[in-house]
C-alpha cells in the first residue's frame, strides 16, 4: 500500500500531498515528460502546486474523500493546481474511490493536456485510518 501525506507549507496554505514520501508533482513530471517532451513543453512536466484554496479542502472537509469541493467535471477530486496559485488554471484531477479499508485514486487528468500520457502515475492505494489520519492533520483551527 502506498502512504500519503497532507503538508500545511504554512497555517495558510497551500496544501502539498506526498505519496510515499515524494511530492506528488514528482511523480507525475516523471509520468508526464514523455508527452511534454513530444509537445516540446517539457518544462510543463509535473508543473503543478499545492492547492491554495486551503478552507475547502482541509478538514473537516470531505474533498479528498466523498465530497469533492474542487472539481473539473463533477465527479472527479482537484489533487493540484497550478503553480500560479489559481487551482482551475492548471489542476490534476483524479478519481477517488473509497471503501471501508481502502482509498485509491486512479485515472489521473489534466483538462488542459488530455492527450498526455499519465498511465505510469498510480493508482495509489492508501489504507483508509492512515490517510484520514493524514487529513485530520490539516484540521482548520
Amino acid at each position: 500500500m502506498n502512504r500519503v501525506e497532507f503538508v500545511l507549507v504554512s497555517q495558510n496554505g497551500p496544501l502539498e500531498i506526498k505519496v510515499d514520501g515524494v511530492p506528488l508533482q514528482e511523480h507525475l513530471r516523471r509520468a508526464e515528460l514523455r508527452s511534454a517532451r513530444a509537445a516540446g513543453q517539457a518544462d510543463l512536466a509535473g508543473s503543478y502546486a499545492g492547492l491554495t484554496a486551503i478552507h475547502a479542502v482541509r478538514w473537516p472537509s470531505r474533498h479528498f474523500l466523498d465530497a469533492p469541493a474542487l472539481t473539473t467535471t463533477g465527479d472527479d477530486t482537484v489533487l493540484l493546481g497550478c503553480d500560479c496559485g489559481d487551482w482551475g488554471c492548471w489542476p490534476l484531477s483524479a478519481d477517488v474511490h473509497l471503501t471501508p479499508t481502502t482509498v485509491t485514486w486512479t485515472d489521473f487528468t489534466n483538462e488542459h493536456r488530455p492527450n498526455w500520457d499519465r498511465t505510469t502515475l498510480g493508482p495509489f492505494v492508501f489504507d483508509r485510518p492512515q490517510y484520514e489520519s493524514a487529513l485530520r492533520a490539516t484540521e482548520l483551527t
